[in-house]
């Protein structure tokens, strides 16, 4: 308990140190956060969104709007997420293996970076990685009351953060469940079922209400996310792996190739783990095949069915390879004992490949702190036109700035996020401050023409950047550093049958 609970301290004291000073909320974390937050009004919530992590952050949420205070919340959680997830494997692999998994994937730029943002791709990994565990232990011993609870919980917790890959964690696990020996099967089923519906449930409601049925929702889904059709994406995920949080589209050089080296290792360091645990015995070897399997499964909808890559969709399959890959790491070490050159080149590698996702972490965390420092010159200089609650923002990176703003953020229909019409934010624009943003030679929409422009701060990477602010933006009206929202909920000209929002 002791190695795993350094692992899991050390998980959380680095993600504190990179993550907690100084960044701020990404776009997606904004939607999550803007959900639940006191201070802001709720940004659009489109279909493939889930609100699982809302409600995971919403405790901390109702009691300060700090950020540094969110990402040391979630820190903390994520580390305690990992301990618990890799005990349920206590009676299945060595220590050791368990030790060494948990550092390999806590260690990657990926875990580290997601650990402390309110992304639900994480909670995903834990969950599916203490469910697959729970999933071998009530197989082997079927008076193991607490690993039948654990599935039901770990599943219902994948399904209410994001229920599409909870699909693909139930099907291999409920395929080894009816494949293992062993009595109680339909226990384990019926864990694997009630977690699935449970956890799903606040989706599909919403899908009813929201959408006029799940099959619509899902629709819509499949349409914001391009489609989902035969795509691999397998050069995407190498050349995103240098740092890229998005590479959509992802036609870009593949310039850091040594980033990559890991991920190139990785199948073949797998598959080397589930032979050498079945060498050691039946036991083991079936709890890392069953692993591998399962993360297997969890990736390849985004390997073969997604046209981009998002290295955090990944983070489930790392999770559950960390197994297979801890017992051919460990083997090598074993081997090595009784070579110095051997195992001092080994050490050499492992530090390395840390030291590498090190140095990724600390460049995205850099990143982001400008990006936030950046966010917030925007939203004071909005301010001092006279941008303050009640207040409606528009266009370009309107969710982020209308939260920094204690701004509604509202997008015109015909993209994803549509939830107003161009008659209905020029009609808001008479009653309360409105600003559509518009960035490098994007002219002001026609019906915002004659709105006074005003040169807001550059964002990184957009040139030009200006609002075209409408008659009720006054910049004599007294300055304001109030992030709170509207006493009144800003109107909305969606239908009806979308205001409550959607799920990713």
């Amino acid at each position: 308990m002791a190695a795993l609970g350094t692992v899991a301290a050390a998980y959380a004291l680095v993600q504190m140190a990179f993550m907690a000073p100084g960044t701020g909320l990404g776009w997606d974390e904004t939607v999550y956060v803007s959900q639940v937050s006191q201070d802001t009004p709720a940004a659009f919530f489109s279909a493939p969104r889930a609100r699982g992590i809302s409600y995971l952050v919403a405790p901390l949420v109702a009691l300060t709007p700090s950020v540094p205070g969110l990402r040391v919340f979630l820190a903390l959680l994520s580390a305690a997420g990992l301990l618990a997830a890799l005990w349920a494997w206590r009676r299945l692999l060595p220590l050791r293996v368990l030790t060494l998994a948990g550092a390999l994937f806590a260690g990657l730029w990926v875990s580290l970076f997601y650990g402390p943002q309110a992304m639900p791709n994480l909670w995903v990994a834990i969950a599916a990685l203490a469910a697959t565990g729970c999933v071998l232990r009530a197989a082997r011993d079927p008076g193991d009351r607490p690993a039948l609870a654990g599935i039901a919980v770990a599943v219902a917790l994948a399904a209410l953060m994001r229920p599409s890959d909870a699909v693909w964690l139930v099907l291999p696990t409920a395929c080894a469940t009816a494949l293992l020996p062993g009595p109680r099967k339909p226990a384990r089923l019926v864990a694997l079922a009630a977690g699935a519906v449970l956890g799903a449930a606040p989706w599909v409601v919403e899908a009813q209400r929201t959408y006029g049925g799940l099959l619509a929702r899902l629709h819509r889904a499949g349409e914001i996310q391009g489609g989902f059709g035969w795509s691999p994406s397998f050069g995407n995920h190498l050349r995103a792996l240098g740092g890229r949080t998005l590479c959509r589209p992802c036609d870009i050089p593949w310039t850091q190739p040594v980033t990559s080296l890991w991920w190139l290792s990785l199948p073949l360091l797998a598959t080397a783990g589930v032979a050498l645990a079945h060498r050691s015995g039946r036991a083991p070897g079936r709890a890392t095949a069953v692993a591998a399997l399962t993360g297997l499964s969890m990736a390849a909808p985004y390997l073969l069915f997604v046209g981009y890559a998002a290295p955090r969709f990944l983070l489930p399959a790392y999770a559950l390879l960390s197994l297979p890959v801890a017992v051919a790491v460990a083997r090598l070490f074993a081997a090595a004992r009784s070579n110095p050159i051997l195992l001092g080149a080994l050490c050499l590698a492992l530090a390395a490949h840390l030291a590498l996702q090190l140095v990724v972490t600390a460049q995205l965390a850099a990143r982001s702190r400008t990006t936030h420092t950046a966010f917030g010159a925007v939203a004071e200089a909005l301010r001092r036109q006279g941008m303050r609650p009640p207040c409606v923002v528009s266009g370009e990176q309107a969710v982020r700035v209308g939260f920094r703003t204690g701004c509604a953020s509202r997008q015109l229909y015909g993209g994803h996020d549509g939830s107003i019409s161009a008659a209905a934010l020029a009609a808001l624009a008479r009653t309360r401050p409105t600003a559509v943003l518009v960035v490098g030679s994007a002219p002001a929409p026609a019906w915002a023409r004659t709105w006074r422009p005003y040169e807001l701060p550059e964002l990184p990477g957009m040139n030009g950047y200006r609002a075209y602010l409408g008659p009720a933006a006054r910049p004599d009206a007294p300055a304001t550093t109030s992030t709170h929202g509207p006493e009144t909920p800003v109107v909305s000209a969606q239908p009806a049958a979308e205001q409550a929002g959607q799920n990713w």
